[in-house]
């Protein structure tokens, strides 16, 4: 029998921390938890939370290549997308169904490129 766990952070790391909080806290509507100065934290679903760390402290650098997606699984993406239209906010794609996956999605980046990947399963 493995060890539990109890929740999930993943931890991103920025050029400019204050921007991307600002991001996560305003516009996705996560509450911060947790403010260690250079590193902010975010739930965003019970015992999920996300990490936004300034790069200049934290044990990662920021990179322009971004290969991590953040997915964010929603019961209505089609109220995710005007709310982020209401907000300014360019999406990569519009939502749209993935039959092949049982999934409607779409597609944003953070303000430093992290790509947000917005679902809901059939």
């Amino acid at each position: 029998m493995n060890p539990r766990t109890s929740g999930l952070i993943t931890f991103l790391y920025y050029e400019d921390l204050e921007r991307a909080a600002k991001f996560y806290g305003e516009v996705m509507g996560f509450e911060l938890t947790t403010d260690q100065r250079w590193s902010k934290i975010f739930k965003v679903a019970e015992n999920a939370y996300v990490g936004c760390v300034d790069g200049s402290v934290g044990y990662h650098k920021p990179n322009p290549a971004k290969p991590v997606m953040l997915t964010v699984v929603v019961d209505d993406p089609d109220a995710w997308y005007e709310h982020f239209k209401a907000h300014g906010v360019e999406t990569l794609n519009e939502p749209h169904d993935d039959t092949e996956l049982n999934l409607r999605i779409f597609l944003l980046e953070d303000p430093e490129g992290y790509v947000i990947e917005i679902q809901k399963f059939y």
